[in-house]
């Protein structure tokens, strides 16, 4: 078989703030955090992003608030705004080390009520629940798996919203089976779709780098199209250890894609991530 970086595999491109998005996570923090914006063109080149779509896209990036505009040495550059850097380790936690919950962890629930006047702050709040893969039994009450509760209970604090909020831990009491009730909880339908399609749109790629032993040196080729396949595959995935908090497997339906595809992710990293850093830094100097 011809050698992976000859053969690439047609896998849907994310958006352009996703991929910048990323790229910060995975190598600025190794360069203080910043990167000028002439090293982020030239990386994004490599995934099909002209200059003028990194340039509005980091400005898009600016207005939401996720990067602060610099200068590092007479050139223009962006780094993570302030307090980032831990939800990005945080991050770190979740897609490159998940936790898949046991039964005896049992639940936090978060049990919250905001008056009326202050609506927008009940959507912030269900924005963060949602944000952090819990699901809903009730409008106002919200689960998920115990090893979550103090990741919950710091989100919550950083958005200042925990006068609104109580958490408990429990266990679960009630008839049917728990099993059922995590089907009403969570959209597993839809989960199951999202790993499906990452299966459908990697199992290839693994393949293809697998079927070629890697060695020493490999040529600037090589690490160039691991690059582009690492960055791409971490975008598509990193949304879904947040969907699914680790939810425990005896809960799930049997063949639950989401174990397959968690192994396919962890087998992909081992496989592309030490090449696509070693071009990105090549190119971040």
């Amino acid at each position: 078989m011809a050698d992976a970086a000859s053969t690439p595999d047609v896998v849907p491109m994310p958006r352009h703030q996703h991929l910048i998005v990323t790229i910060y996570g995975l190598y600025a923090r190794d360069h203080g955090g910043v990167l000028a914006v002439s090293d982020l063109i030239s990386l994004l080149r490599e995934l099909g992003v002209e200059s003028a779509g990194v340039r509005s896209s980091v400005s898009r990036l600016k207005k939401r608030g996720v990067l602060v505009s610099l200068k590092r040495g007479g050139s223009a550059a962006y780094r993570l705004a302030p307090g980032l850097e831990d939800v990005f380790k945080a991050g770190d936690e979740r897609i490159f080390s998940p936790r898949r919950a046991q039964k005896t962890d049992g639940w936090i629930l978060t049990s919250f009520s905001v008056p009326e006047s202050q609506r927008h702050l009940r959507h912030k709040l269900r924005a963060i629940l949602t944000r952090m893969g819990c699901g809903q039994v009730s409008a106002g009450l919200w689960i998920a798996p115990g090893h979550l509760a103090a990741e919950v209970a710091l989100q919550l604090q950083r958005a200042g919203l925990t006068e609104y909020a109580d958490l408990f831990t429990g266990a679960y009491l009630g008839e049917p089976e728990v099993s059922a009730k995590v089907g009403q909880w969570w959209d597993l339908a839809s989960l199951e779709a999202l790993y499906t399609d990452f299966l459908d749109n990697h199992g290839n790629l693994l393949e293809r780098w697998t079927a070629t032993p890697r060695k020493a040196g490999e040529s600037t080729a090589t690490l160039r199209q691991a690059f582009v396949d690492y960055v791409t595959t971490v975008t598509q995935w990193r949304r879904l250890p947040y969907m699914d908090p680790g939810l425990p497997v005896v809960y799930l339906p049997d063949d639950w894609a989401g174990l397959a595809a968690e192994k396919l992710f962890a087998d992909l990293h081992a496989q592309l991530a030490p090449m696509a850093r070693q071009y990105a830094h090549s190119v971040l100097g």
